[in-house]
């Protein structure tokens, strides 16, 4: 029974999107955003342009902070096992 469990999760996620396709094309074909012309595209190309990059670099960001602190750990982790301490 648990082997049939992600077909029939797949099935019915499908069946799910394809009876939600009709529902959003309502409005004579407008989206949420309501009319779609050039400057609408235009525009969203260029958050689209703007985000990317950004993203990377946060993320770029992000992962350098981590490694620096898994660096310092680990010098750390090392310092203290080169000295036994105590008397």
């Amino acid at each position: 029974m648990l082997r049939r469990l992600p077909v029939s999760v797949l099935i019915a996620a499908t069946a799910l999107l394809v009876a939600a396709a009709p529902v959003f094309a309502h409005g004579n074909g407008e989206g949420w955003w309501g009319e779609t012309n050039d400057q609408v595209v235009t525009n969203a190309g260029f958050i689209l342009i703007i985000f990317f990059p950004l993203f990377i670099f946060l993320a770029s960001l992000l992962q350098w902070r981590l490694e620096k602190r898994k660096d310092l750990r680990k010098a750390a982790a090392k310092h203290r096992a080169q000295d036994p301490g105590g008397w």
